[in-house]
């Protein structure tokens, strides 16, 4: 009974410990999607307190050349939709409480649409992003990397 009770504090102490290292700063820097469809670059960085993020590279953000950055067509906002898709902030106003991500937004320059976002460190190299519109629960998760 002593070592289970011993072995309980290690593993809490352990996981508290782990908690206090993941500050909200820790999501700052260039993350790599490693599952979906489309793979992504981006950068998170803070701004006024929040978080934000930059479109660096998706594997669908170029013409048939390879080359020539698309254009965000498919925006709401017409004066919006000749800029180019690469390094857009399409990561906006997530905001750190209680160890998670919420209240961002995504935008998706290949649909033109916005959607609800949350994230998560599941460690200091590990994220995980749930997009969504209305309800989490129906929404996307996406894995990805940190970029060394």
């Amino acid at each position: 009974m002593k070592k289970l009770f011993l072995l309980s504090m290690m593993i809490l102490i352990s996981s508290l410990s782990f908690a206090q290292k993941l500050s909200a700063d820790k999501i700052i820097g260039n993350w790599q999607s490693i599952d979906g469809d489309v793979k992504l670059k981006f950068e998170i960085f803070p701004q006024n307190g929040k978080y934000f993020g930059k479109l660096l590279w998706a594997s669908n953000m170029f013409e048939a050349d390879g080359k020539t950055p698309k254009k965000d067509l498919k925006n709401p906002d017409a004066k919006l939709r000749n800029r180019s898709r690469q390094n857009i902030i399409n990561i906006t106003n997530l905001t750190f409480d209680d160890g998670e991500y919420s209240g961002g937004k995504l935008y998706n320059p290949s649909d033109g649409n916005s959607y609800s976002l949350k994230a998560k460190l599941t460690d200091i190299n590990n994220l995980q992003f749930r997009g969504y519109m209305g309800v989490s629960l129906l929404g996307k998760t996406m894995k990805f990397r940190r970029i060394q």
